[in-house]
């Protein structure tokens, strides 16, 4: 497996420190600023990696939900752990995030241990150009998460032009998506990197609508061994939205390896504004 730079700007971000009083102590991080607070991404990650780093863990993360219940502040934040229940291959976990005012967010993880087994992927490799001959998107100006992914777009990249309520632009994006810079893929990158996607509104009304993930949640289907051999390769991904409706709307996605392995599907419920 790839080492991983210790000084990577994601790895600064997944820093945490154990208290006296068995929490862990962490800080936002300036290089995955969003608009109103950490780039959701991160904050699922750092959820996971709290559950990671537990000497009690067992085997690979296998689904994890995490809840935005309240913007987090910039500074420092503390996470509660609790092993929920281990069985004989799973493993439960909860968290929260919390700071001076409250929880900020809550989460639950499932881990088990893989085995092999008969296997079957009847989902396909969505169909992209070679990541070369594509531009990435420029990120000069824009929100401070964006700057730590290179993202190229096929199709379905943000265009702020904005369109007629009964003319909405299509919903789905594909791209190719790698750490910037370049960092050896596992479960902490993984989850950061299924949150990536432009929100979907933004990009169907072209312009910017207050709006902000409620729920969201990550299945992987890979265990580290194999997530490890990639590397730092760049993944496919692909978003879209089923239904935008009374001020909440789906947001599904998948990253896929070059080879046409899935990783890990997402889903999301994000709040809107009119």
């Amino acid at each position: 497996m790839n080492a991983i730079p210790p000084t990577h700007p994601l790895d600064i971000a997944m820093r945490l420190t154990p208290t006296e009083d068995g929490r862990l102590r962490g800080a936002t991080s300036d290089e995955y600023w969003n608009m109103m607070g950490p780039f959701g991404g991160t904050t699922a990650s750092l959820m996971l990696k709290a559950a990671l780093d537990a000497p009690q863990r067992i085997g690979d993360p296998v689904a994890l939900t995490v809840n935005f219940c309240a913007p987090v502040a910039k500074g420092d934040f503390f996470i509660d752990l609790k092993e929920t229940r281990t069985n004989r291959s799973t493993q439960h976990w909860s968290m929260e995030l919390s700071q001076d005012d409250g929880v900020a967010a809550s989460a639950t993880a499932v881990f088990a241990k893989r085995r092999e087994t008969w296997a079957h992927q009847p989902a396909a490799r969505p169909a992209i150009p070679p990541r070369e001959t594509l531009v990435p998107m420029d990120t000069e100006g824009r929100n401070a998460w964006l700057s730590r992914y290179d993202l190229r777009f096929a199709e379905g990249a943000m265009n702020f032009v904005a369109r007629a309520d009964d003319d909405p632009a299509p919903s789905r994006s594909l791209l190719w998506i790698a750490d910037k810079p370049a960092r050896a893929l596992d479960f902490i990158s993984l989850a950061s990197l299924a949150d990536t996607f432009i929100v979907r509104i933004f990009l169907v009304r072209g312009r910017m609508v207050p709006a902000g993930t409620v729920s969201l949640t990550t299945y992987f289907h890979t265990d580290a061994a194999a997530l490890g051999a990639l590397g730092s390769e760049p993944l496919i991904g692909v978003a879209d939205t089923k239904v935008f409706r009374q001020g909440y709307f789906d947001q599904s996605a998948e990253l896929w390896s070059a080879d046409g392995r899935l990783l890990a599907t997402s889903v999301q419920t994000v709040y809107f504004k009119e």
